[in-house]
């Protein structure tokens, strides 16, 4: 099952390193890693999105806030965070599909970054299925790029 930690961490040299070789050294796995800092700029947000059992994550939850510069560690796939990914998506453009790209970037929400004579990029922000959903509303048009970010996560209703 796919869980989504944060950990609010000092921002130090080295924490990161440590963190992704607490993950290396056991075999687990990272799908999504994203960090930055906080209001505080001594201490920085990391989300990270893994698999495991719960009790493989109830262990990893455990290792991380041993470490040193950890100062806390969620598991918040059950308590209905609100999490986002930023992706950019380079499309082939032509005078045939001008209008109807536009009206299917208006229907996502999304926005136009950039057009040139043979393309447009186009920003989609939302959930793992957002962008799932974007990526196949302009494949038949011709994806010439793709790029996004890690998730990015907050429980609702809560200071974390």
């Amino acid at each position: 099952m796919k869980h989504t930690l944060t950990a609010l961490v000092e921002n130090e040299f080295g924490v990161l390193t440590r963190i992704a070789g607490l993950f290396s050294g056991r075999g687990y796995n990272i799908q999504s890693l994203t960090v930055a800092e906080t209001l505080d700029p001594k201490v920085s947000r990391m989300t990270l999105v893994t698999s495991g059992s719960d009790p493989v994550i109830e262990q990893i939850t455990k290792q991380l806030n041993k470490l040193v510069n950890v100062i806390k560690v969620q598991d918040v796939t059950m308590e209905n965070p609100v999490d986002r990914i930023l992706a950019i998506i380079r499309v082939v453009l032509n005078q045939k599909t001008r209008p109807e790209i536009i009206k299917a970037v208006g229907a996502l929400g999304a926005e136009i970054l950039d057009v040139d004579s043979k393309s447009c990029m186009i920003e989609v922000t939302g959930d793992e299925n957002r962008i799932k959903s974007a990526l196949h509303l302009f494949k038949p048009y011709g994806i010439l790029d793709f790029v996004q970010t890690g998730e990015i996560a907050l429980q609702r209703g809560k200071k974390t």
